[in-house]
């Protein structure tokens, strides 16, 4: 019980400090309510309420403060508490916290390389929800970031199927070597896991920019066996899944950190955000599921579908 609590840790620290730092931890109670309740008692549903709101506080913390009603209502139930959505709406406005919104991104990176007017057909057609297996198709962009020290640039490699993060690269040059070291941290993911895997028949598709149309991009992708996808220049729905992507990182990372010191944190913030993306961030395409346990289902039930 919060009265409890406070009675046992008064005497050391304070009523009035203790109610303060509850509350700023999403347990209200001021010192008055203490008081009053130590005449009259507290309510099993008042404490049923203060116990339920810090949950769901330290589960909106943990998954980086984005998520809003949904989501957060999703991830309770993930974590055991059976709560009702307009419980969780009406806790979360009781704490003070709410989801991030996110914003329309309309820089365009893309710049056609218009001395080389050969390039890779559009394979995917925007049929964005097609794949039925993992390594069927992956889509590649990437997006700048300003730090204090210049510009940087983040490219990623996601899987359509699975919404994972297969590689990303931070730079603070967008040459070809940005977006061919993606392509070969993604393929070294796969291997890592599977050494049956083979990137045979693999669609890579992407914007038009130079980088993705380069020579020594094509040979890259020849020589793993992957055939190439670009769709038109500057058109977002030709590579939405990917603009999506961006766009969550944009939101949920880079709009809401102060200004980062140049590529090394920038680095390694990034690393943070893509390892809870792929293994903890809940995805509304995929059924509400982290992309991991998303592919580990699928192999589950291949393997399940194989034995029987």
């Amino acid at each position: 019980m919060i009265v409890d609590y406070i009675d046992a840790h008064k005497d050391r620290f304070g009523v009035d400090p203790i109610a303060r730092v509850l509350t700023e931890h999403g347990v209200a109670i001021a010192p008055s309510t203490y008081y009053a309740a130590r005449k009259r008692g507290i309510s099993a549903a008042i404490l049923a309420d203060a116990y339920t709101a810090n949950a769901l506080f330290d589960l909106w913390k943990t998954n980086r403060g984005v998520y809003g009603v949904r989501k957060l209502w999703l991830a309770a139930r993930r974590a055991g508490h059976i709560l009702g959505r307009d419980q969780v709406a009406r806790l979360m406005r009781l704490t003070g916290i709410d989801g991030v919104v996110r914003g329309r991104r309309t820089t365009i990176t893309t710049e056609r390389d218009r001395d080389r007017p050969a390039r890779h057909p559009d394979l995917i057609g925007r049929a964005w929800s097609r794949p039925t297996r993992p390594d069927q198709w992956w889509v590649a962009d990437f997006t700048y970031c300003w730090t204090l020290s210049g510009f940087c640039y983040t490219a990623f490699c996601v899987d359509v199927y699975s919404r994972r993060i297969l590689g990303w690269r931070v730079m603070t040059s967008k040459s070809t070597p940005l977006v061919s070291s993606v392509l070969e941290q993604a393929l070294f993911t796969r291997r890592r896991s599977d050494f049956r895997f083979t990137a045979t028949g693999l669609v890579h598709h992407s914007d038009a920019g130079s980088q993705y149309t380069s020579l020594a991009f094509t040979e890259t992708l020849r020589a793993s066996g992957i055939a190439g996808s670009i769709g038109s220049v500057g058109d977002a729905l030709d590579n939405a899944l990917m603009e999506s992507a961006i766009g969550l990182y944009k939101t949920e990372l880079i709009d809401r950190s102060p200004a980062f010191t140049g590529r090394a944190e920038l680095e390694r913030e990034t690393a943070e955000w893509v390892h809870w993306y792929n293994t903890e961030r809940l995805h509304s395409a995929i059924g509400y599921l982290p992309p991991t346990e998303y592919e580990h289902l699928y192999h589950q039930q291949t393997i399940s579908t194989e034995a029987a």
